[in-house]
């Protein structure tokens, strides 16, 4: 578990790209929409372009792309934590994807462990690239619990 945590288990995941992280993602997000959960997805870089384009080749019925489009894949973190606040304030459950460099991904959990300190309802999976971490990726592991993939969250072994 990421020893720098105080109150959330976090699961970790490692994309090539966008599109790759947005495939690895897509399923997960799907099922947390499915159970009603607010997803948030804070990103160093813009998503949006990739993510529309994803959506319009995959094969889910249209509200579900729809749902999926809802979700704000821009990078203005100011505005999500307006709403990961929000969400505390009205007890949602909410699943956070941190998306960027590893000094990003340290910076908004810092913030966001500030913002969710009493909270109990959300989960965060901090997304790594991997070009920028591969020499590091097993120590980023040993932080961590789970991995999320394309089949879901794994116990890391």
């Amino acid at each position: 578990m990421n020893k720098n945590q105080k109150t959330k288990e976090k699961t970790c995941a490692f994309y090539a790209s966008d599109y790759h992280f947005e495939m690895i993602s897509l399923p997960y997000i799907n099922k947390k929409l499915d159970e009603s959960k607010e997803v948030i997805v804070l990103t160093e870089n813009n998503l949006k372009e990739t993510i529309k384009k994803l959506v319009s080749k995959i094969n889910l019925n249209e509200d579900k792309k729809v749902d999926i489009l809802k979700i704000d894949w821009e990078n203005n973190d100011l505005n999500k934590f307006k709403k990961i606040n929000e969400d505390i304030k009205s007890k949602k459950d909410m699943v956070i994807f941190v998306k960027g460099k590893e000094n990003y991904i340290k910076n908004i959990n810092e913030n966001i462990e500030k913002w969710t300190e009493k909270s109990k309802n959300v989960e965060i999976i901090d997304c790594y690239d991997m070009e920028e971490i591969s020499q590091d990726m097993d120590n980023i592991m040993d932080q961590y619990k789970f991995t999320l993939k394309t089949t879901g969250k794994n116990i890391i072994k």
